[in-house]
């Protein structure tokens, strides 16, 4: 009895596993005699969680998972790979009692996703644009998406940010996790929307810029649900969260700025422009770019 019970040990892992490592683990033996195709297709399913790699497994949320693909831009086929992956991750955790027996890979959403209509981007029309700046003091949530057709950043590099990332005295703030390399960049802070930054970041004491009344950052389900959702329908516009990211580079584009800055500013991973220090002249020329719009 005490041999099995050794056994048993053996086979557990500490419920501080990181996402990285259950896929280490599991990759290791599930991966034993695959063609090259499957391991490149589950490789690339890996890759799309860049942001929870070294997040604990077992402390990893149904809006997390739901939220890297509803923001990955992928296509269906690369999503249902990502789906199964994470429920193989799941019964991998769940066999080595890193995480409790409830897989939850089955309720990630991908219903949207098998409909090319679905996933269309609209860019917001100058009017659409005229139409925010005017809502924005009615709802402060309003300046959000300002926030976002600005910055040209993916929603959840605005939820996750923190006010500790932010220097509102240089205009720009760091995104620091992405889904992709290219993604770990600075952002600058356009003019017209620095009071919006400065608004936000002196609102409370909650350590990300952005939070709910209760003074708490967000989850995106529950940001698209009770804020997004409610203030496209109030405002009788039809976009996603991303619809603001594609807006961004039309502009930047339309304004003629240099592919490269456009690349930089929104973190494109075909850039090759990653660097860990910024002179004040990028951040110059940055700024300069993001002004034009």
């Amino acid at each position: 009895m005490a041999l099995v019970r050794f056994k048993i040990s053996l086979l557990s892992l500490p419920e501080t596993t990181t996402v990285r490592e259950v896929y280490e683990r599991w990759s290791a033996k599930h991966f034993e005699g695959k063609k090259d195709g499957t391991i490149k297709k589950y490789s690339a399913a890996f890759n799309l969680l860049l942001p929870i790699w070294e997040k604990p497994f077992a402390n990893v949320y149904l809006d997390e998972w739901q939220s890297i693909a509803d923001n990955s831009e992928k296509n269906a086929p690369t999503l249902k790979d990502y789906k199964i992956l994470v429920g193989q991750l799941y019964k991998f955790a769940i066999m080595h009692d890193v995480k409790p027996e409830q897989n939850k890979s089955k309720y990630i959403d991908l219903s949207n996703f098998g409909n090319p209509n679905s996933r269309k981007r609209t860019r917001f029309t100058s009017e659409e644009i005229d139409i925010l700046w005017t809502l924005k003091d009615s709802d402060i949530y309003f300046t959000v998406i300002l926030m976002l057709i600005y910055t040209g950043v993916r929603i959840s590099e605005l939820l996750d940010l923190k006010k500790e990332n932010i220097s509102l005295t240089e205009h720009w703030f760091d995104v620091t996790a992405s889904k992709t390399t290219a993604g770990v960049r600075k952002v600058p802070i356009a003019d017209k929307i620095y009071p919006l930054f400065e608004y936000w970041n002196n609102l409370n004491d909650c350590e990300y810029l952005l939070s709910s009344p209760d003074r708490v950052g967000f989850k995106y389900r529950n940001y698209y649900d009770s804020y997004w959702t409610p203030l496209m329908n109030s405002a009788q516009m039809n976009h996603t969260p991303h619809d603001t990211r594609h807006t961004c580079i039309s502009l930047l584009t339309e304004a003629g700025v240099d592919e490269r800055l456009i690349q930089q500013i929104v973190g494109h991973k075909g850039a090759n422009v990653t660097r860990s220090v910024y002179t004040h002249v990028d951040i110059a020329n940055l700024l300069e770019a993001i002004n034009k719009i």
